[in-house]
């Protein structure tokens, strides 16, 4: 190609694009006519240049290899096992196999899957180191991974409660990293994402979470021959935010792991958030998890389990099931998200935006562990009131409309009717329990204005 093309088009520096933009601009203010700040106290500018990169440290993030995850819930070993074969056959490359009891039987759940290739996912509602020890001697030694997800800190964030009390969770732990299993730990960020939590505070909220981890399994997570630190994260509709929230992720990540000598990876499974999806004209929830699955990979998550688009007020059923896999191979088959390792890398948006995140990230969890960190936090009270705050901040602009859901805030069609359609409680349930501390709670944007719809059908 001739280098006359390139010489027709001289670089203009950044300098040179702002005096422009005020010029176009007849003496409107820069800032105020187009610089506008995210609620995590980022001002976002209309522009960025390669200036705005050029100083910065950045760290190529290859998410070409991203697979397909489907969850399957376990209350029966049998149908479970029978739903997770169709899905796999159907397209799904992983499975995560929510288990409410001990009583279900492993042998009969894993009955015929494939572990050469097919990763497994457990996502246990009790702790257990004998069943813990059944997957291990069923699975051997399965050449996929198996990932035990374990977070007996997220469980106590979720409920308010110990699984059976501080110490015997944290015997009952170390028995289990004892077993040397590959990917035993999780830290749950998703709940602070649906809780109502900004970005930098699910970030550095997740990345104390794990120190905690870390800090007390030291000497036995430095000699585990296969760890890595599993981390769950709920991704909003903020698109280009949502990419930079995951990279950030890994950076902090590398950052907290360095200082334990630590070299391993985190590994990211990525959901679509709950906290926008709507009663009301629910069919927009396909578009917003279908944005939230494309900023999860962008981002770089290494699994990404949609949300059907139904999930908050029906049971589980077939067709959105398959609504929400397909979603999944659209993208990876036909819009061909697997064929580019590093599509967001160099981007003078996103770097800026992830390294912007990752340091205020870093800031509040310097500020947690100066405080004494998570655990004294949320026992304190204080990450819940935090959390609280952001929520309720959201909430006044969802009510004001600055933040537009549509179909329920915005071009709400007023002849749609759902109160006979629910087969599931869709909103906040508060089941009155004693507590060790308050518990954080998801809940959705839309709960208010759709209890009152439903009331008013």
């Amino acid at each position: 190609m001739s280098d006359k093309l390139f010489s027709d088009f001289p670089e203009v520096s950044a300098k040179a694009w702002k005096q422009q933009i005020q010029y176009d601009l007849k003496g409107a203010d820069y800032n105020e006519t187009l610089v506008w700040e995210s609620p995590e106290g980022i001002k976002v500018k209309p522009f960025y240049h390669q200036e705005d990169i050029s100083k910065l440290n950045l760290q190529s993030v290859n998410n070409k290899d991203w697979k397909i995850g489907q969850v399957v819930y376990a209350g029966n070993a049998a149908m479970a096992n029978a739903k997770a074969r169709d899905f796999l056959q159907k397209g799904a490359e992983c499975i995560l196999f929510q288990i409410p009891s001990a009583a279900i039987k492993i042998e009969e759940l894993l009955k015929n899957l494939n572990f050469e290739n097919t990763p497994i996912y457990f996502e246990l509602h009790f702790l257990s180191a004998d069943y813990v020890n059944g997957i291990k001697s069923h699975l051997g030694n399965a050449a996929s991974p198996i990932f035990l997800n374990i977070d007996i800190i997220g469980n106590l964030a979720r409920s308010g409660n110990w699984f059976e009390g501080l110490e015997k969770d944290h015997s009952t732990l170390t028995s289990i990293l004892d077993m040397d299993l590959r990917n035993t730990l999780q830290v749950d960020l998703s709940l602070y994402q649906n809780a109502g939590a900004t970005i930098t505070q699910q970030l550095a909220y997740g990345l104390a979470h794990a120190n905690e981890y870390l800090n007390h399994f030291q000497s036995r997570l430095e000699n585990s021959s296969g760890f890595t630190m599993h981390f769950k994260v709920a991704v909003g509709t903020n698109y280009f935010f949502e990419i930079a929230k995951l990279r950030a992720l890994r950076i902090l990540w590398s950052t907290l792991a360095s200082e334990y000598g630590i070299t391993t990876a985190c590994h990211i499974s990525a959901y679509p958030t709950k906290r926008n999806k709507t009663l009301y004209d629910y069919n927009t929830n396909m578009l917003r998890s279908t944005t939230e699955c494309m900023s999860a990979i962008l981002g770089g998550a290494d699994v990404v389990f949609n949300l059907p688009y139904d999930a908050i007020y029906h049971k589980n059923n077939e067709f959105g099931d398959r609504i929400a896999l397909n979603q999944l191979i659209l993208l990876k088959e036909e819009s061909h998200f697997d064929k580019v390792g590093n599509p967001a890398d160099g981007t003078f948006y996103i770097e800026s935006l992830t390294h912007q995140i990752a340091e205020k990230a870093l800031q509040l969890f310097k500020n947690l562990e100066k405080q004494g960190g998570f655990l004294k936090q949320l026992k304190a009270h204080v990450i819940q009131k935090q959390i609280n705050e952001s929520a309720a901040k959201e909430q006044e602009r969802f009510n004001t409309k600055t933040e537009v859901l549509v179909g329920t805030n915005t071009y709400v069609n007023s002849d749609d009717r759902m109160k006979d359609n629910l087969e599931l409680y869709p909103f906040l349930k508060s089941n009155t329990r004693k507590t060790l501390i308050a518990p954080i709670f998801e809940k959705r944007l839309a709960e208010a204005m759709e209890q009152k719809r439903l009331k008013d059908e």
